[in-house]
């Protein structure tokens, strides 16, 4: 995440073809249309603006890369959508023109992808709270630890 295109440089397998930024993403039918290509890119603006935010990822970032996976994208959203998205929810949930979402659209602008602030959220993002029941018949591998 912190330097995509650097995990391998092999003799036999060559060179890891990720791009960092949307100037080199790989245009391509392979790969489902380059989707694991060119996911260095938006990995390296989650990097980008976790450095900047510091702390726990899953307490900010992650809970906003969840809720635009979960709650917002349509299944034919490109980059411009997701970054988009992330920006709006880091609006709605730490409010608008804010650190947290300053420091996000800041990232996605160093990955090429630039993301304008709005003063009011677009879509709300769903608040409510899961079942305790629901909770109960997850498989185990889904459920998270008691704390």
């Amino acid at each position: 995440m912190a330097a995509p295109g650097t995990a391998y440089d092999d003799p036999i397998l060559g060179r890891d073809p990720q791009p960092a930024h949307m100037r080199d993403y790989v245009d391509t039918v392979d790969d489902n249309s380059g989707v694991h290509i060119n996911a260095g890119i938006p990995n390296h603006a989650f990097y980008l603006a976790a450095i900047a935010l510091g702390g726990n990822t899953w307490e900010v970032l992650g809970r906003i890369w969840y809720a635009t996976l979960t709650q917002r994208l349509t299944a034919d959203a490109d980059f411009n959508d997701f970054a988009r998205a992330t920006v709006d929810i880091a609006g709605e949930l730490y409010g608008n023109g804010g650190r947290v979402q300053r420091v996000l659209a800041d990232a996605w602008s160093q990955v090429g992808l630039v993301v304008p602030l709005f003063d009011t959220p677009r879509i709300p993002v769903k608040r409510h709270s899961v079942p305790v029941i629901a909770l109960r018949e997850l498989p185990k591998w889904r459920q998270r630890p008691a704390r």
